[in-house]
């Protein structure tokens, strides 16, 4: 019998599945103690983390016994992959589990953004009537959707807006320009640059490294469609949110999503506070009772299929 480290919040069917197998140590706020961690990794056969653990350095030291990190997720910017393979650790993502939800997010997202008018409750509720004011927001059909990162959650994602209507086109470094998935879903390959300049929305699927490091600096954003939005759902440092704030208090930006961050969770910052146009979420575009569903059992079947092996 092996015995699982859970150092983040799992469905607790999936933790029952593991605990029928082996001994599991289940404790969502793990993390968060970084001495016990330590020592509740020595005895660890297999670590599943979410994207708050950092799987490098003292801890990478300490899973002495581990052979097997699952990820409940698909980021790997949290966990030193090539450490975890010199130390005969296999690490397992949770590719595809959570695409819907993210998807999901940036359309949601980009409707209430493009037309603004979804805040107005508190106004409403006290007497006022901003109808004037409210009533130029803008259709979501017939826009152009431009989507950087072609992997699962891309092309999930331009699925769901062409089926609102939107046209669509995308980006990615890694696809030849003739993959076949852009003509198998209906869109256009363009550069990097045509995107920025052409897209009434802008959402980045795409991994934190160096080439996406200050992806969209001051200067990018700079070159977006004026009223444009940006959606970012994929990992912090790719954005310059200093850049965003100012955009949008310009008015050169029409409005901007942000669900990941430099620093989780994010500190006070003045210049995001009151800022117009601007929806924060704490890192949850992937995150929904069926996505976590969906993430931990095939987590948990991974991590059970590596232990037997």
């Amino acid at each position: 019998m092996a015995r699982i480290t859970i150092t983040e919040f799992m469905d607790e069917r999936a933790v029952a599945q593991l605990r029928a197998r082996h001994e599991v140590l289940y404790d969502p706020t793990l993390v968060d103690d970084a001495a016990r961690l330590l020592v509740e990794a020595a005895s660890a056969d297999a670590l599943i983390v979410r994207n708050r653990t950092q799987v490098r350095d003292a801890l990478l030291s300490a899973l002495v016994r581990c052979t097997v990190v699952g990820r409940l997720g698909v980021g790997l910017d949290n966990i030193d992959v090539p450490g975890c393979e010199a130390r005969g650790m296999r690490v397992i993502p949770a590719t595809g589990a959570n695409a819907l939800s993210v998807a999901e997010y940036v359309v949601t997202s980009a409707m209430l953004l493009l037309r603004g008018a979804f805040a107005s409750t508190a106004a409403v509720a006290a007497g006022q009537w901003p109808r004037n004011a409210l009533g130029n927001g803008r259709e979501t059909s017939g826009k152009t959707l431009g989507v950087i990162g072609f992997g699962s959650i891309g092309q999930l994602t331009a699925r769901l807006a062409r089926g609102m209507g939107m046209q669509v086109i995308a980006f990615d470094a890694m696809l030849d320009e003739d993959a076949p998935v852009f003509q198998d879903i209906g869109v256009l390959r363009v550069t990097l640059q045509e995107l920025v300049q052409q897209s009434d929305v802008v959402t980045l699927h795409v991994p934190l490294v160096d080439a996406t490091r200050g992806l969209f600096d001051a200067g990018r954003i700079a070159s977006m469609k004026a009223g444009a939005i940006l959606i970012n759902t994929s990992r912090g440092h790719i954005v310059d949110l200093q850049a965003v704030a100012s955009a949008l208090r310009l008015g050169h930006l029409g409005g901007a999503a942000i669900d990941v961050f430099d620093q989780e969770p994010l500190g006070a910052s003045e210049a995001l506070t009151n800022c117009p146009n601007l929806l924060l979420t704490p890192h949850i575009s992937g995150v929904s009772l069926e996505s976590n569903e969906r993430v931990s059992s095939l987590i948990a079947d991974k991590v059970l299929q590596a232990l037997a092996a």
